[in-house]
């Protein structure tokens, strides 16, 4: 308890957090959906120049009502969001960016790709790697997975369409789901004469226990939005619509239950489970008890008090 405790009460900074990324320069969005809020380009991630990778993965900054919000946005058509060495680099340096900007309250992984969420591990790169590069790579998409789940702020993932092996993982480290009721979800790696190495095969039990993650693991069997509600694996399921972006107008949705609410309290409070759901009771406590503390001396809980008390809507600065 003492180790939990230290580690708890010690420098929240971790190497990767510590990595300030300004994003700058404006960059033209592609989107198959009219824009549900305003978008400034300046809040866009780095203009490529020519020569540099194309923009794999980069981030949307919501404005008006929904100021606090931010979209990953996953745009790698061709390969249908396969998790190659671009993509994943990208993706490394966003979360990196994220994670120390405190302007964000919420961030929303969704795909621009048609059907497809992540089609997992990019088969075409891994076929040229040798057993040592294979496994350097997986640790590093282990990594990532880590790095997305550690965010600090409340993460929501809208799976619109498949999202297999990799994929699913991505979307299993968020710490929400929403999803259409037509899309396929899977941990298909044994299909594959592998086995879910981006921490789905101990994600996946602790959303729907170990006996049906087993199965699922096991059988590679994929499921729809539907049964994937039934047992636990997402939040919410909706009907498509004809756009093919419901579950992300859903996601968006949730987004905005979370927004109003004070962002320091949410923040502690996912540190609390988090952190809490992985030791004994007791230990559990005691992290409650020091995320607890945090949100004390804050400005946000004495203007919660002082809204209660004054009977109106609290305004929250995240201070």
């Amino acid at each position: 308890m003492t180790t939990v405790l230290r580690r708890l009460a010690g420098p929240r900074c971790s190497s990767w957090r510590c990595l300030g990324i300004v994003l700058r320069g404006p960059r033209l969005l592609a989107c198959g959906s009219p824009p549900l809020t305003g978008y400034s380009g300046a809040h866009s991630r780095r203009q490529h120049t020519d020569g540099a990778d194309p923009v794999e993965v980069d981030v949307k900054r919501l404005e008006g009502q929904d100021d606090g919000i931010a979209e990953v946005l996953m745009s790698r058509h061709k390969a249908r969001n396969a998790l190659g060495h671009v993509f994943v680099s990208q993706m490394r340096e966003l979360v990196s960016s994220l994670s120390s900007d405190s302007a964000v309250r919420v961030v929303v992984f969704r795909s621009l790709v048609p059907g497809v969420f992540c089609a997992g591990a990019d088969l075409k790169e891994r076929a040229l790697m040798n057993n040592t590069e294979s496994d350097l790579f997986v640790n590093g998409l282990r990594s990532l997975m880590t790095q997305i789940a550690l965010l600090p702020m409340p993460t929501i993932a809208a799976i619109d369409g498949v999202a297999l092996g990799g994929g699913l993982e991505l979307a299993m480290a968020c710490d929400l789901r929403t999803a259409a009721h037509s899309a396929q979800m899977g941990l298909i790696e044994t299909t594959r004469g592998l086995l879910p190495g981006a921490g789905g095969s101990q994600r996946l039990p602790r959303m729907v226990g170990i006996t049906l993650a087993k199965e699922l693991i096991f059988t590679g069997k994929r499921v729809g939005g539907q049964t994937a509600l039934e047992m636990g694996l997402i939040n919410r399921a909706v009907k498509q619509n004809q756009m093919g972006d419901a579950a992300y107008r859903e996601a968006l949705s949730l987004a905005r239950e979370i927004l109003p609410q004070a962002p320091i309290a949410v923040r502690m409070a996912k540190e609390a489970v988090n952190r809490g759901f992985e030791v004994d009771i007791n230990s559990a406590m005691a992290i409650e008890r020091m995320c607890y503390a945090r949100v004390i001396p804050t400005r946000d809980r004495q203007e919660g008090m002082a809204a209660f008390i004054e009977k109106r809507a609290p305004r929250y600065t995240g201070e």
